[in-house]
């Protein structure tokens, strides 16, 4: 499935990010017992095009009062969330990751599958190697000086809802921009 939007300002950037972060709060986004894995989202695009932006709005919509900024240097971030199913929020940037070993020797893989963690890794594709097959891509595109456009790329097909029915494709990301 892929969905397509514009924004014209950060205002809107963060308020799809977090629509998207009470979507997958909502309880009946799926039953726990389905997912053994932490729920990972990778972020796509150039210096400037919305990323950081964007997980400041998603860190909103978990209900993180801390403020988000990239953490480049320090790689990763960890912020607790108030939340029945989820109680972590990683926020990892690979921009300085040269091969994906790096992030592995930093507990990848438990952190992934920990079915409580919600996961967002800037400049994903450094690692698309080591991404699960599930993870919701979004790839962030400059346009102008105030527009960007970003692309939802997911294969949810583990995902379920509702008594073990598939989701319906669009549910999670139509009315994103209300």
């Amino acid at each position: 499935m892929v969905k397509c939007f514009y924004t014209n300002n950060n205002s809107q950037t963060k308020k799809i990010a977090k629509n998207l972060a009470k979507k997958i709060l909502a309880k009946n986004f799926y039953q726990q017992k389905e997912i053994k894995k932490a729920f990972l989202i990778g972020l796509e695009g150039s210096l400037g095009s919305g990323k950081t932006t964007f997980l400041q709005g998603f860190a909103q919509g978990l209900g993180i009062k801390e403020k988000i900024l990239s953490p480049t240097f320090v790689i990763m971030k960890k912020f607790k969330i108030k939340d029945l199913r989820f109680k972590n929020f990683y926020h990892i940037d690979c921009y300085r990751i040269s091969k994906p070993k790096e992030i592995l020797d930093l507990g990848w893989r438990k952190i992934i599958s920990d079915p409580k963690n919600i996961v967002a890794v800037e400049w994903a594709d450094r690692i698309s190697k080591i991404l699960p097959k599930e993870t919701l891509i979004l790839k962030f595109e400059f346009i102008s000086k105030n527009k960007r456009k970003i692309l939802f790329e997911s294969d949810f097909g583990k995902i379920r809802e509702n008594n073990s029915q598939n989701l319906p494709k669009n549910i999670l990301l139509k009315n994103l921009k209300q």
